[in-house]
């Protein structure tokens, strides 16, 4: 079961965002923490990594930073503590004109409900990997390059793919490289196969004892190599993998809530809501129409 996959399509339904930024003499950038999944690509120059768990590291041309759960960090020309690198004002901003001391690239999804997976959780708070090893990786981030630099038909489209393949190539490459990697799949193959089944039909009525029949396993025994797998109880997994589908469908269809509702295994609109309020703090239409806002599709009449 591959957990990447699962964890950036939960990361998937934030909002994905794309921007370069650089700076000369004693510039620095602190970013706070925030709910989500990001990286930074050195593109031009070097700097230092600051964060609070690993003190400072230096960065140079082709590092990649990934931030698998939105730990705060800083990037800087001078090694100085956290608190006294600014904060980098967020919001889009293409490459201008001109030479400067380090040039960055940075992507990430910020989630305005939820949590992210528990798998990105598990991972160190930052991550540095190389693309000067990975042919692919330094590819990608060229291509993110030019996406942002200029506005451009598909970009909402081109913007969640080039995301979701640099933070997918950048784990394999540190992955490739640690003394001690973190397993992007699940290990327990008869878990994997409960896994299995719960996303290819996350609608369906599974109960504990179908999913350890899937699983060949006794309740007890698949309830408990479950949790270690997962970090969650069977029933809580599930509902999550139900959620986080309707999350999807309210974002990227205009399917009524009571359709939503039963193509995630509720019987009910009144249930869905509920759970989905206790999931993400907000209701489904809620939710809905603050993903368009960002798209900027206020105007857009929702069902």
């Amino acid at each position: 079961m591959d957990v990447v996959s699962t964890a950036l399509a939960g990361a998937r339904v934030g909002e994905a965002g794309a921007r370069w930024f650089g700076g000369s003499g004693q510039w620095g950038a602190r970013f706070e923490s925030f709910e989500g999944i990001g990286f930074h690509v050195v593109m031009a120059g070097s700097a230092w990594l600051i964060d609070p768990d690993s003190g400072s590291r230096p960065l140079v041309e082709g590092d990649v930073v990934l931030v698998p759960s939105g730990a705060e960090h800083a990037v800087s020309l001078s090694r100085r503590p956290l608190r006294e690198v600014p904060l980098l004002p967020m919001g889009p901003q293409a490459p201008p004109a001109g030479d400067f001391d380090v040039e960055f690239l940075c992507g990430a999804y910020r989630l305005g409900h939820g949590e992210v997976h528990h798998f990105l959780r598990d991972l160190p708070p930052v991550i540095v990997a190389s693309s000067r090893q990975a042919p692919e990786l330094a590819a990608l981030t060229q291509v993110l390059l030019g996406d942002v630099s200029g506005d451009q038909a598909g970009t909402s489209i081109t913007r969640t793919a080039l995301i979701d393949l640099i933070i997918v190539h950048t784990l394999r490459a540190w992955r490739s490289r640690s003394a001690d990697p973190a397993p992007l799949e699940v290990g327990d193959a008869l878990v994997s196969a409960a896994l299995r089944a719960i996303h290819a039909q996350p609608q369906a009525p599974w109960s504990v004892q179908q999913l350890s029949d899937q699983a060949g396993l006794s309740r007890t025994a698949f309830s408990r190599r479950f949790a270690a797998e997962t970090g969650r109880s069977p029933m809580a997994y599930l509902i999550a993998q139900r959620l986080t589908r309707a999350a999807q469908l309210l974002c990227n269809t205009p399917a009524p809530l009571a359709f939503v509702a039963r193509q995630v295994g509720y019987s009910s609109e009144f249930a869905f809501a509920n759970a989905f309020r206790r999931e993400f703090g907000v209701s489904p239409g809620r939710y809905r129409q603050e993903h368009q806002r960002v798209l900027g599709l206020e105007s857009v009449r929702l069902p």
